[in-house]
């Protein structure tokens, strides 16, 4: 196949291979019993986002681990997988999640799994540094059936795209050309579209005075207002948000100043913003937005949660809800997300359904496939007539995989089992409902030094591996994180929401007592290897 060497042709060509991957999906569509998984998939789990956003987060370049619940496909027998890295996976984390595959003897689901890896540990996203090198994509190219095969990322760019064009795999993810929807401000002109209720707030502003001039136009709408939320257009995980108290300068306040006063006073007091993520100043973040827009919103007071729901857009432009969370978040203003329990509380999990089925029934209108997750703000509003209990705002779209995918999607593999829409629950093939709790943030200073082995040590020592029984336990990601960051990801799963909270309490205690009684130096390896 010619490599396109224009950019129409680059677009022309990925659009030829999306309708392929939409006559391949139909032949899934019309089989009895026949699994999209019945393929060769090629996983990329590149983060392609801004990367001065992602160093906010700790042990960024190990989340190319979290699509690795992927590997539980191969528990079906005629799957192949292609994963490929920045750098090589530790043996022990590969075979761990073969060991998770019911019923498939572990050499052959090894042999069908492909592991590549650029060598390359710079802060480009993955997908660049496959294109920098010709002869993996060669090789990418040589693993696969051309018409039996197709690419997953963590999110879409016009690097994927270029990618799926050079291998000539058909990429099952968002056209690039789309990815404003997913952005702050393209998530509320979608939520006003979709009639979905959503905090007042701005467009996207590329300014500080825009922003200033759109902050003041917030609060005289809202004149009683405490606090505004100011997004960069394209922060990760809440680490882009910043919270603004205009409650100190109350004398520019509506009434009581012109509108040129209030827009001065607000630039001032952008300096005195608490930002959520650890370190950041107003002279950076201000510079980030003539580069990647941000907004204003209304800042929602008030007893609240944070729930969430996941979608999915088939390639026929099919919409399908997949689950719902109720998302927990930490940080200075409570905006960073640490973690998920499945499902969302019954109060509004029915809600979150009807709204993000709206939301994606419009983003399959402008083309949109695969993933999409909405992020919603609850409100509790008790001793309310007639009216609900929860009140619900949208917040943000996420045209990608998230923090709540891996967990969903760990739970879906290893018990093949089925969300129920009329509940808003899992059932497993045994008829039992499931539930978890997951994080990707366990992280604490005295599980630093640990390796991947030492921690599969702790594990079998304290029987807190998944137990395919009973499918219920911890499933364990990040590892990768463990010995540098002191940081894990995991998703405990039980039979009801106790059970999950127990299993996950189990394991932190576990770690803890196995890491707090030894000296700052020791290293779990030298214990089992009689070193000390």
């Amino acid at each position: 196949m010619q490599t396109p060497t224009s950019s129409v042709d680059l677009t022309g060509s990925f659009h030829q291979l999306q309708h392929q991957l939409q006559n391949f999906w139909r032949s899934v569509e019309s089989a009895d019993n026949f699994d999209p998984s019945d393929a060769d998939i090629v996983v990329v789990p590149s983060l392609s986002l801004d990367q001065r956003e992602l160093q906010k987060i700790a042990g960024f370049h190990h989340y190319e681990e979290r699509l690795l619940f992927s590997l539980i496909r191969l528990r079906n027998p005629r799957t192949r997988m292609v994963y490929i890295t920045s750098q090589p996976l530790h043996p022990s984390v590969i075979d761990y999640y073969l060991q998770l595959l019911p019923g498939i003897p572990f050499s052959h689901a090894r042999d069908r799994l492909l592991l590549l890896s650029t060598y390359d540990s710079s802060l480009s996203p993955l997908s660049q540094k496959i294109l920098d090198r010709p002869r993996l994509i060669e090789r990418i190219r040589q693993a696969v059936r051309p018409d039996h095969c197709f690419m997953i990322c963590y999110n879409s760019t016009a690097a994927e795209r270029e990618l799926s064009v050079k291998t000539g795999i058909p990429l099952f993810a968002l056209d690039p050309a789309l990815l404003q929807w997913g952005t702050k401000g393209g998530s509320r002109r979608v939520f006003a579209e979709a009639g979905v209720p959503h905090p007042d707030g701005s467009d996207s502003v590329w300014s500080i005075d825009a922003l200033a001039d759109a902050a003041a136009a917030l609060w005289e709408r809202n004149p009683h207002l405490k606090r505004m939320v100011v997004k960069l257009n394209e922060g990760f995980s809440g680490e882009g948000n910043a919270l603004l108290d205009v409650r100190t300068i109350h004398e520019v306040a509506p009434g009581q100043a012109s509108h040129a006063a209030r827009v001065d006073a607000l630039k001032e007091q952008f300096a005195c913003m608490r930002f959520e993520a650890r370190g950041e100043t107003w002279h950076n973040f201000g510079s980030r937005i003539p580069e990647l827009g941000a907004i204003v919103e209304l800042f929602i007071e008030g007893d609240k949660r944070s729930p969430s729901v996941q979608g999915r857009i088939t390639p026929l432009g099919e919409v399908e809800i997949i689950s719902t969370h109720d998302q927990i978040l930490g940080g200075p203003n409570g905006q960073i997300y640490l973690g998920c329990r499945f499902p969302a509380d019954e109060a509004y999990r029915l809600r979150l359904q009807e709204l993000g089925m709206r939301i994606g029934r419009n983003l399959a209108d402008k083309g949109a496939i695969e993933r999409f997750g909405v992020d919603f703000v609850a409100v509790h509003q008790p001793n309310r007539p007639d009216q609900p209990e929860w009140e619900i705002y949208a917040i943000e779209i996420n045209l990608r995989k998230g923090g709540t995918t891996h967990p969903f999607m760990t739970l879906k593999f290893l018990t093949n089992g089925r969300y129920d829409l009329s509940s808003g629950l899992f059932y497993s093939q045994q008829g039992r409902a499931k539930y978890y709790m997951a994080t990707d943030n366990l992280q604490k200073e005295h599980y630093r030094g640990l390796l991947p082995n030492d921690l599969m040590d702790i594990i079998a020592s304290h029987q807190l591996h998944f137990d395919t029984g009973t499918e219920t336990g911890t499933v364990f990601h990040l590892m990768g994180c463990l010995s540098e960051f002191g940081k894990l990801g995991l998703t405990s799963i039980g039979n009801s929401p106790q059970q999950a909270e127990e299993i996950y309490n189990k394991l932190v205690r576990a770690m803890d007592e196995e890491t707090r009684s030894l000296p700052s130096d020791f290293n779990l390896s030298m214990y089992w290897s009689g070193r000390f």
